[in-house]
């Protein structure tokens, strides 16, 4: 004020008046602006919380712990339940539904991988464990089991029945495995000459892949050759019987000839439910339902299951607290000042009319030194570490919101802050999942039937046991060399192994060091049986000193020959085209 009025001090009383009267305009309009900005926070926190004149209501088959939390009615115990409840057992009972756990089969892959490589790198447990479950996954001796597996079935188990209308759904671990398991199945229904099999693949996106030698971009739309918004009604049609997904419809899809399910991909808790609900609904002539599971134990269906076979609970309610926990965590990192929060909510929380594009560019001044002191943390882990537990906050608050009333003016300017400084957060892909494929080799497999029956539930409600506490940071993944990594995988998952699984993959190896083999392999699959027919008995006689009882039966047996054949023969060349 003294610097003001000192410049002005020689013009007089009636300058200086003109002066402190400016002033004081421009300070009633901070004032008013101040008085929007309390109004407009105290009107959205008004909203917060349960509301006496609003009714909300929910229905769903697969409640979540928030679900319940948001929508149910408070019982004695102040735990939140149903007000009505029309259940999964009753609707089966009473024939609106079928009981998808009555045909369940599920197959055991049992296999062993080797190192092939000399050195022993050091991965994160964690992401060597997804690689190397990725590699078999994607493993084409595994598709082409598998692929066998689930055509033969369909046409031997599930083609006639609904009065020769009915039709399956592979679920599939990811979008690049519905591809290669979409030329896999076209592959072998060419080799089997099944002309009357139509498959479809339903996936969002664009893969990048080289299945058929040359890296391509493939989409939903030109495989199927069709729009995607065209896939459920060609799939209603006569002409496809078969739909390789991956995410896509599995919940919310209706179609009532969808007789039997193939799984391969791990579900769990309501996803599980939902997904395997595709098949649950009725049509005349339908008299039951069909899943055949390559993935889950029928210990764990039956878990996800029972949870809401009858009426589902949740075990608590979620903390408030958790909130002031996440809180306290991120500002630990020190990335954001208090006096950048508040000036943040001073623009946005104004009447909406009166924003624009200066106030933006307000905003973004006000968000940016977070984002420059984010960028400039040194570890990747930190990073992650608080973009985790801003995100968690976000969901929580919006979440709690909803049924209490936190009065908490502070946070909430925070949470409006903490959505604006999410978006502007650079992405980082984090750690990526190593690719192993040039690092190991797959040395034992073998697919086996592990259950047939039904999977029996129990008459009694479910408790859901969500997880209401928690900053969201991650726990860190020790790393291990790779050797010891194999070692633990394959004490878990590789038992029970016959000599003619390792056989196979040595013959398949020694294939792979004949160059005009390798060379003849980019030809078609019977074009390339000439010179596997000229081979395949050097390679066995080769191994007799180390295989003698399996090869002495493969060049004496015709039937055991031609069954190994089999599997063999469309193995190498798929091995040997992609070197």
């Amino acid at each position: 004020m003294k610097e003001v009025l000192a410049d002005i001090s020689a013009q007089g009383e009636d300058a200086i008046e003109k002066k402190l009267h400016e002033y004081a305009v421009e300070e009633a309009k901070a004032e008013a602006e101040e008085k929007d900005t309390d109004e407009e926070i105290a009107a959205e926190m008004a909203t917060h919380g349960q509301q006496q004149n609003l009714s909300f209501f929910a229905f769903t088959a697969t409640p979540k712990q928030k679900t319940l939390e948001i929508f149910g009615t408070k019982s004695v115990n102040g735990k939140p339940e149903p007000f009505h409840v029309y259940s999964m057992r009753q609707a089966i009972e009473e024939g609106f539904i079928f009981n998808v756990l009555e045909n369940y089969t599920t197959y055991e892959t049992y296999f062993q991988i080797g190192k092939k490589v000399a050195d022993d790198p050091v991965y994160s447990k964690g992401q060597a464990n997804k690689a190397l479950g990725k590699y078999m996954g994607l493993h084409p001796h595994n598709l082409a089991q598998k692929t066998e597996v689930i055509i033969e079935h369909f046409r031997s188990q599930v083609q006639h029945r609904i009065g020769g209308k009915a039709k399956a759904m592979l679920v599939t671990g990811s979008r690049l495995h519905a591809v290669r398991y979409y030329f896999e199945f076209q592959k072998y229904i060419k080799k089997m000459g099944y002309t009357d099999l139509g498959v479809l693949v339903a996936f969002s996106g664009m893969v990048k892949d080289n299945v058929t030698g040359e890296m391509k971009e493939y989409t939903e739309s030109n495989l199927n050759n069709f729009p995607d918004s065209e896939t459920v009604e060609k799939f209603d049609s006569v002409e496809y019987q078969l739909l390789l997904v991956a995410e896509k419809y599995q919940t919310g899809f209706d179609q009532p000839l969808l007789h039997t399910m193939y799984v391969d991909k791990k579900l769990s808790g309501v996803k599980a439910v939902q997904t395997l609900s595709r098949v649950n609904r009725t049509y005349p002539g339908k008299t039951e339902t069909f899943i055949l599971d390559f993935v889950n134990s029928r210990e764990d269906i039956e878990k996800a299951f029972q949870d809401y076979y009858q009426e589902t609970g949740v075990s608590e309610t979620t903390d408030p607290n958790t909130i002031y926990d996440i809180k306290n965590v991120l500002d630990s990192f020190m990335l954001y000042l208090d006096s950048e929060i508040e000036a943040f909510a001073k623009v946005f929380f104004k009447e909406t009319k009166n924003q624009g594009n200066i106030d933006l560019a307000k905003l973004n001044s006000f968000i940016d030194p977070a984002v420059d002191r984010y960028n400039a943390l040194t570890e990747e882990q930190d990073k992650m570490d608080f973009k985790g537990a801003l995100a968690k906050f976000i969901r929580l608050y919006s979440f709690l919101t909803h049924i209490i009333k936190l009065g908490d003016e502070k946070l909430h300017k925070f949470y409006a802050y903490a959505k604006a400084l999410i978006r502007k957060l650079p992405r980082d892909a984090g750690e990526r999942t190593p690719n192993l494929d040039n690092e190991v080799l797959l040395q034992y497999y073998r697919l086996q039937k592990s259950y047939e029956g039904t999977i029996e539930l129990v008459k009694e409600d479910g408790v859901l046991y969500g997880k209401t506490s928690g900053t969201g940071l991650p726990l860190e993944d020790e790393k291990e060399k790779l050797s010891e990594i194999i070692q633990k995988l394959n004490e878990r998952l590789g038992t029970n192994f016959t000599e003619m699984d390792k056989v196979l993959e040595q013959f398949v190896q020694d294939m792979a060091s004949n160059e005009e083999m390798v060379l003849r392999a980019k030809n078609p699959l019977d074009l390339f049986k000439i010179i596997y027919d000229n081979n395949i008995m050097d390679v066995v006689l080769s191994r007799m000193a180390e295989n003698t009882k399996f090869c002495e039966r493969y060049l004496e047996d015709e039937e055991f020959r031609t069954e190994i054949d089999k599997i063999l023969l469309p193995l190498v060349h798929a091995r040997l085209s992609k070197i």
